[in-house]
């Protein structure tokens, strides 16, 4: 990962989406944002975040925007992210710091994972850090538990970690992009902000649902499998394990009080396409986050089957295909 910036006190970074194929959902501490359970993504090439971090010793309080509008609601966690930069650095000049996502925004298509991984590689650019890759995935974790994953390409995997700092919570790459060029179909159904985001889901989940003490026990044999898998290049496993893995998840989120559903009539139309494909042999299953989007993932000869069969479900307003992409960088 480059750390060189052009100008002084300038730096602009991307940052991919990334999609967990082994959950992550709850939190062991919340003030650190640790993890209560690891999870295994992937990072795509197609959906990304674009960050630009400007020191201004003018300024007396960072200044943040998102696709052209001022994000006042999310400017604290912004600045946290960047402070903890700044402390590392000693200095405490404020920053305007500009982002952009090329797909919808807080609709469960990991923009915040995108947008803060984005955000740590610019600001230590900005700040003239040398962050290794384990440092800066732990610093983009305060931010948004999954950008850790963003950090890194291709198959990736987040511990949770024990160590009371959090240090022992970060993520490390699995498998290259290229070592398994799997390729990614979402079916949008929804462009609009999720109700309840994922944060305040964890915590609703965790607290009232019967079933998440059985998601958090579960995972380590999950985490198992879906390695196995992935080092075997075992679509079939991975398949297998993805998929049960994101209904756990859900069936967690949906047994909470109140309940949290976050598909509507077309997911659930989506996911029953995926399974028809997969069962007349099509190489394709399903995945699907905290948001009304599923994600299809296949071998690149199967896309346009896949394409194809999620195109006709009623209620699907775009589809976005990608590859699996590389990790944060400077541009």
């Amino acid at each position: 990962m480059s750390t060189s910036n052009k100008v002084e006190g300038t730096a602009e970074a991307r940052a991919g989406a990334n999609f967990a194929l082994i959950k992550y959902w709850g939190k062991a501490d919340a003030r650190l944002n640790v993890p209560a359970v690891g999870s295994i993504s992937i990072t795509l090439d197609a959906l990304w975040s674009e960050t630009k971090v400007v020191l201004d010793p003018k300024l007396t309080a960072d200044e943040f925007s998102l696709n052209g509008r001022t994000r006042s609601e999310e400017q604290g966690k912004v600045s946290a992210c960047l402070d903890l930069l700044r402390a590392r650095a000693k200095v405490k000049t404020r920053a305007r710091i500009t982002s952009r996502n090329n797909f919808p925004t807080g609709a469960g298509l990991a923009s915040s994972a995108s947008g803060f991984a984005a955000l740590v590689t610019a600001g230590a650019g900005a700040l003239g850090l040398d962050l290794s890759p384990r440092e800066s995935s732990i610093a983009a974790r305060q931010g948004s538990g999954s950008a850790a994953r963003s950090v890194f390409g291709g198959f990736v995997e987040m511990h949770a970690g024990t160590a009371p700092d959090g240090l022992d919570s970060f993520a490390e790459p699995l498998l290259d992009a290229a070592a398994w060029p799997l390729e990614v179909v979402i079916a949008v159904t929804a462009t609009g902000e999720k109700e309840v985001g994922s944060s305040s889901g964890m915590t609703r989940s965790a607290k009232s649902s019967p079933y998440y003490p059985a998601w958090v026990e579960n995972q380590p044999a999950d985490l198992a499998t879906a390695r196995a898998a992935i080092e075997a290049r075992d679509f079939a496993a991975l398949a297998d394990i993805a998929e049960h893995n994101c209904l756990k998840m859900h069936a967690a989120a949906i047994a909470a009080q109140p309940p949290l559903v976050y598909w509507n009539g077309a997911t659930v139309e989506c996911l029953h396409a995926v399974r028809k494909l997969r069962a007349a042999g099509v190489p394709v299953f399903f995945t699907i986050d905290a948001g009304p989007q599923v994600k299809a993932v296949c071998t690149p000869g199967a896309r346009s089957q896949v394409e194809a069969a999620l195109r006709s479900v009623p209620g699907v307003l775009e589809l976005l295909t990608s590859r699996l992409g590389p990790g944060a960088e400077l541009f």
